[in-house]
């Protein structure tokens, strides 16, 4: 049961995530775009890649949902509040070695702080903690990660 409820928070808990993004770039808060980020490791089409990068956020959300369901099961410990603190590590491994490392050095179309002159990459890199989408990319991050992991939580819960 714990992973059933786990996968459908982890659906409601990407899309809440994806939108909170869109919602804090509209208000000036930050510069990421987690769908058109991920879309564009697969077509250079902006449009496209906003699609794409929606439904790759979705299965990525449900990739660690699943991460998070296991988690609850080993420790027998499945709350919403559990979620949380796993949501503090899981933005602490997105912001820092996830998109910050290990992303630029797959992403086609991403810089890297090595890119020269002669390349023309479409995103420039993430920096520290996506430091380079904007300085206040990391705590909304932080936070859409914690409400994340209470959905995953409460709902794997069955709450």
């Amino acid at each position: 049961m714990i992973v059933w409820g786990a996968l459908a928070g982890g659906a409601v808990g990407g899309t809440v995530l994806a939108s909170g993004y869109r919602l804090a770039q509209e208000l000036g808060w930050t510069r990421m775009d987690i769908p058109f980020l991920l879309g564009t490791i697969f077509t250079e089409n902006r449009r496209a890649a906003a699609v794409i990068g929606y439904f790759a956020h979705v299965f990525n959300s449900l990739v660690f949902a699943l991460l998070y369901a296991a988690v609850f099961a080993a420790t027998g410990l499945t709350t919403w509040w559990f979620g949380v603190a796993l949501g503090v590590v899981h933005a602490g491994f997105a912001g820092g070695a996830l998109v910050n490392i290990l992303l630029p050095a797959v992403h086609p179309r991403m810089g890297t702080p090595w890119t020269d002159a002669e390349e023309t990459p479409l995103l420039e890199p993430p920096g520290f903690m996506l430091s380079n989408y904007g300085r206040s990319t990391a705590l909304v991050g932080l936070v859409l990660h914690l409400a994340y992991g209470a959905i995953v939580g409460a709902f794997a819960a069955g709450l």
